[in-house]
């Protein structure tokens, strides 16, 4: 049971980890981290969104997900704007240049999926176990 190749916690790491560092040098000429990255897939997909909503999709605090803005605000990809009904919040939108981003940020899953070396049904059915790993773990800590 204590055998750290046997370890849940570890191959999942160790699997982040690595999976993580491939796309740096896919990200790397879009000007993103791979953090960033994760803001832009979800301002692309919603925008405009909250900082609390970005955290909320990423599952990220809003104290981590605040300076992502600002170094994507300072890169001119998004714009910080007043929330029309609450006066507490920003709305976090998109620039044009954020907007165009996404044109080449099409070429990043087939760049990573084919470093990865791996069929996309095997990633498909990875991501389905992963998800519920995810929502079980969450459960448990209710």
């Amino acid at each position: 049971m204590l055998r750290l190749d046997q370890q849940v916690c570890f191959a999942l790491a160790v699997a982040a980890r690595n999976v993580i560092g491939l796309y740096r040098p896919v990200l790397e000429p879009l000007g993103l981290t791979h953090p960033q990255y994760l803001v832009m897939l979800a301002l692309w997909e919603r925008a405009p969104l909250t900082v609390k909503e970005i955290g909320d999709l990423l599952s990220l605090e809003p104290a981590t997900v605040s300076p992502l803005v600002r170094r994507l605000e300072g890169a001119g990809l998004v714009r910080r704007d007043p929330h029309p009904h609450d006066d507490r919040a920003l709305h976090v939108t998109l620039t044009t240049e954020g907007r165009d981003l996404r044109r080449q940020a099409l070429g990043v899953p087939p760049q990573v999926i084919a470093r990865l070396g791996m069929d996309v049904s095997q990633l498909q059915e990875l991501h389905r176990s992963l998800t519920t790993v995810i929502a079980a773990a969450r459960s448990a800590q209710d």
